[in-house]
């Protein structure tokens, strides 16, 4: 019996590992702040990669620019349909034609949070990492409603 506990054990801890977190890599909630210190300290977003149907910079459109880069972690990318995994983020850098950093938008799954909204929490970071709009966002959910299908990702075809 202690050698079937012990392989659960294994198990639970590869399946943490292979979703992108472990025990000292807690995921955020809906909070500006912490987001920020996970994607910038935590787990740097820079390190993710992106879809594999999107990759490096690509042609934009407002409300992000007229460039982007879209990062996900790894819980994104082990999701094979929608919905994806609870803890999944997306992060998307935007930037004018010159290639300047204008913005950060982040989606961050959480489970219960906004059912509605495919429980996305959203947020708007300036690159010095202050944020707004935050939380509930209606202009997110309305444009990345048109592919509530998909769970809101625009960027991604599953």
């Amino acid at each position: 019996m202690k050698g079937k506990r012990l392989i659960t054990a294994a198990m639970v801890l590869f399946g943490l590992f292979r979703a992108g977190s472990t025990l000292a890599d807690p995921l955020p909630g809906p909070d500006p702040q912490r987001i920020w210190d996970y994607i910038t300290r935590v787990s740097p977003y820079k390190n993710w990669s992106y879809w594999p149907d999107h990759q490096d910079f690509q042609k934009g459109k407002a409300p992000h620019g007229s460039l982007h880069r879209v990062f996900v972690n790894d819980r994104a990318l082990a999701s094979q349909k929608p919905p994806l995994r609870n803890g999944s983020i997306q992060v998307k850098e935007n930037y004018n034609q010159k290639k300047q950093l204008k913005a950060i938008t982040v989606m961050v799954k959480i489970s219960g949070y906004h059912p509605e909204g495919g429980d996305w929490y959203w947020v708007k970071y300036h690159p010095n990492g202050k944020a707004r709009p935050f939380g509930k966002v209606g202009g997110c959910i309305d444009c990345h409603g048109e592919r509530a299908q998909n769970d809101f990702v625009m960027v991604h075809n599953f």
